[in-house]
């Protein structure tokens, strides 16, 4: 196995002097790191000369690293001898590909896919999951005629994306990920700016299914997407908008979360949802065990008008500003742990930065085959309570 390992670093290691290389892919990821997926390598040139840009997968955020060639070189080696079990090189000269399984590795090479090395600058143009010429953004004023992002919609431009990330990622690393016949359900979708773009790129999306193929030849069926919002203006809108991009599996009711009614939905999204809304998506979820959960809670009133804080912490919580603050920390943290105890995986983190959106953290929960500790959450939810004096919250209400 180490051979195989050397044999491919040594052909990394010779499309660097050749100047053949064009990029590397380190994949199928088995080490301790739950949250990575995968590394893309490119070659970049910056102000301080050649390197690598390396390029790291985690579940809900990307980070990029540049390293020298012999560093990179250390580095490519040391990753593939601590979970990555393939890896594969294009040069323009040839393609190799190293599969490494539990007792040896075969490294194989084929034709190159690549006949020229491709632009290396360091800040060359982004790209995005999203089509910024795709005809919504133009009906929902996120771009002009000709395709442009407006000036005064790049925040929302960068949320959409960011969004599609996001749930491109959970979806991946789920037991959704081969399934065809996805139904997802957005609470409060408002103009369904985040709707929109994610049937767009989810029915494009060249993920496997089970008819053979990419899932873009999937039919119409296959995806199913139903945004629930109150204004009946709002619905039309989107419906038109929906029928006139022909996505076909894309459809718009009018309705409230609370009187809402989830059927075989496998993914709940709630980004709009204000206060206690946000308790009725999460329920709405968990009683139709959703796989996936996704909200961005806002406006947390309920528990701030309830909280005595506990004597230790009264010098730091007389500030309205700090009392405000806490509040939102402990709803979201209940909220969590009371997904927790109902079987999901929670995180929470920074949806976008502050400076895009003022509704920068979003809550994520997936379903465990096998949750643990379900008596030990629930009793620190008990604890928690009585310690800020919390006689009621809405989700542990409802799931009451």
């Amino acid at each position: 196995m180490r051979a195989e390992i050397e044999k491919f670093v040594g052909k990394l290691r010779q499309s660097f002097a050749e100047n053949s290389f064009v990029k590397l892919t380190l994949g199928n990821y088995k080490g301790e790191d739950e949250h990575l997926q995968k590394i893309s390598v490119r070659w970049v040139e910056t102000k301080k000369g050649g390197g690598l840009a390396f390029q790291s997968r985690f579940d809900t955020r990307d980070v990029v690293k540049n390293f020298d060639p012999d560093e990179a070189i250390g580095r490519i080696s040391k990753y593939l001898e601590a979970g990555f079990r393939s890896a594969h090189l294009f040069t323009i000269r040839n393609d190799f590909q190293l599969i490494i399984g539990k007792k040896n590795a075969r490294l194989t090479a084929s034709k190159p896919t690549f006949a020229n090395k491709p632009y290396a600058s360091h800040d060359r143009e982004k790209k995005h999951p999203v089509d910024p010429n795709a005809y919504y953004l133009k009906a929902l004023g996120i771009a002009n005629d000709d395709g442009k992002i407006r000036a005064d919609q790049r925040d929302k431009w960068k949320q959409i994306n960011k969004f599609v990330e996001v749930l491109a990622g959970l979806i991946e690393n789920s037991s959704l990920k081969d399934k065809t016949n996805l139904r997802i359900v957005d609470m409060g979708s408002g103009k369904g700016y985040l709707t929109f773009a994610l049937y767009d790129y989810l029915s494009k999306s060249s993920r496997p299914y089970e008819g053979g193929g990419s899932r873009s030849d999937a039919p119409e069926s296959a995806l199913q997407i139903t945004g629930i919002e109150l204004s009946p203006d709002l619905v039309a809108l989107c419906n038109d908008i929906a029928r006139a991009c022909g996505f076909d599996g894309l459809n718009f009711i009018e309705g409230t979360i609370a009187d809402s009614e989830l059927h075989d939905a496998n993914i709940l999204i709630a980004l709009h949802a204000c206060d206690t809304a946000t308790d009725d998506a999460l329920y709405k979820g968990i009683t139709a065990n959703a796989e996936i959960i996704v909200a961005a809670p806002c406006c947390h009133k309920e528990i701030k008008k309830q909280m005595k804080p506990p004597e230790l912490l009264a010098g730091i919580l007389k500030h309205p500003v700090m009392l405000e603050r806490t509040a939102e920390t402990v709803t979201d943290g209940l909220r969590s742990m009371l997904l927790e105890s109902k079987g999901y995986k929670t995180k929470m983190f920074e949806f976008v930065a502050t400076a895009h959106t003022p509704k920068n953290n979003l809550l994520v929960a997936t379903k465990q085959d096998n949750p643990k500790n379900r008596e030990k959450i629930n009793k620190q939810i008990d604890d928690i309570r009585t310690e800020f004096n919390i006689d009621h919250q809405k989700l542990a209400d409802l799931l009451n």
